[in-house]
């Protein structure tokens, strides 16, 4: 348990939007050439530890950074991360040149959190925001990085000529754009992110003794015992790894295929299209028709990407299926996120909310980097079908989440309910000891 400080509202969206934008081409221009990368250098059996490890490291770093935003507010904890995620892009050039696949992994854990910290500046755009406007306000911040992560992709080709120039091994010159790109993230959110203060209610220990905040597993704890905050937390750990699952092994499956490296950047761009381009769309849906309907179209977009990947492993030329799955599968990611997201953040109560989001992107990310790591070994053993039949039965738990809610008829849920819990406290506490 911790004293806290808690940062209620971004007086700073166009630093984060900028921020995002830049974190986007950083992040993409990276992970699209990543899982080739990590194969040259250890074979398609490993290919897939790329990923993961880009994906545990923004694990890793979700709760600490969550952390140094309760104490010390956003601007710190979003600029910590860039500056973590620069040195891990470095590491992956350098590893590249002395070829060294641990290395690699190392560099590719750090590089991994510019991704969470893009992830949690959507929080920071919550912090503060009616909840009628929650999930568009989130959204406006997440479609941001569409304009960056489209164009990631599209620059690997250009940049890795570059690197080669430079007298670089192939695939280290796409990290060259990330390290740029994370710094100038970085100090966008570090000049001009300007947070305003509003105090949290604080709980008390059993003396008394301050403010205080509840720890990770604390939080998680509560949002088990609450039907909406737990298929919150359910969804978006399980929407990510579905989407982690499928993505990081469509290179693989392309170039396996004779596809080009430039085909594989289109197709990667039309999935990060999907994932936010269409996010104020999604955002819209949650706040009108509510937030737990918007998921389970979510869950439905996820399913049906499976599928047509499934279809599409199976087509003699599938490489116009395979971009249009994966451009589903991006919706779906956006859609389950952002409703996912809104509903967290209403349920939550104070105490909860900012230790229950980091929380919550660490699960997600773990999720994420365990598909990740048996996506490789699957593709091996079964080919791309086997992918998208693994990725299927990771939505088994979200499922059944969302059946509980809907059994308690949730499905215009905002995720209010654990506001009104705590409101309902407060009361209690007021009434107490006003008659004492």
């Amino acid at each position: 348990m911790v004293s806290v400080r808690s940062v209620e509202r971004s007086g700073g969206i166009g630093a984060l939007v900028t921020g995002n934008l830049l974190g986007g081409v950083a992040v993409a221009s990276g992970f699209a050439v990543g899982g080739l990368l990590v194969e040259r250098l250890g074979g398609t059996s490993v290919a897939g530890l790329g990923q993961a490890a880009g994906v545990l490291g923004a694990a890793v770093a979700a709760v600490p950074l969550a952390g140094v935003a309760a104490r010390h507010g956003r601007r710190r904890s979003l600029t910590l991360g860039y500056a973590i995620a620069v040195l891990g892009g470095a590491l992956i050039v350098t590893a590249a040149v002395v070829s060294q696949l641990v290395v690699l992994l190392a560099g590719l854990a750090m590089f991994g959190v510019g991704q969470a910290v893009n992830l949690q500046s959507r929080y920071a755009a919550a912090d503060g925001a009616a909840p009628a406007a929650r999930a568009r306000t989130m959204s406006i911040v997440i479609w941001a990085t569409t304009i960056g992560s489209v164009a990631g992709p599209n620059l690997s080709e250009v940049a890795d000529r570059f690197g080669r120039w430079l007298g670089l091994p192939g695939l280290a010159g796409p990290y060259l754009v990330s390290v740029v790109s994370f710094a100038l993230a970085g100090a966008v959110i570090a000049l001009f992110l300007r947070p305003a203060v509003r105090p949290s209610a604080p709980v008390t220990g059993a003396a008394g003794d301050g403010p205080r905040t509840a720890g990770a597993s604390t939080a998680l704890r509560w949002a088990a015992a609450h039907p909406v905050a737990r298929f919150a937390v359910v969804l978006v750990a399980v929407a990510h790894a579905t989407m982690v699952m499928v993505m990081v092994m469509t290179p693989l499956h392309m170039q396996h295929h004779g596809m080009s490296l430039r085909l594989v950047g289109v197709v990667i761009s039309l999935h990060v299209l999907g994932m936010y381009a269409f996010s104020p769309v999604f955002g819209w849906l949650a706040d009108r028709l509510g937030a737990v309907r918007t998921a389970c179209a979510g869950m439905l977009m996820l399913v049906a990407a499976v599928a047509l990947g499934f279809v599409a492993a199976s087509a003699s030329e599938g490489s116009a299926l395979t971009a249009l799955a994966l451009t589903v599968l991006g919706m779906g990611w956006s859609a389950s996120m952002i409703s996912g997201s809104a509903l967290l953040t209403g349920a939550a109560p104070d105490h909860v909310r900012v230790p229950l989001q980091g929380a919550t992107d660490a699960g997600m990310n773990y999720a994420g980097a365990a598909a990740a790591a048996l996506a490789g070994p699957i593709l091996a053993a079964g080919g791309f079908r086997a992918v998208n039949v693994a990725a299927a039965v990771i939505l088994v738990p979200a499922v059944a989440a969302a059946a509980a809610v809907l059994r308690r008829g949730g499905a215009t849920a905002d995720g209010s309910e654990g506001r009104r819990e705590q409101t309902v406290e407060r009361g209690h506490a007021d009434t107490g000891s006003g008659s004492g």
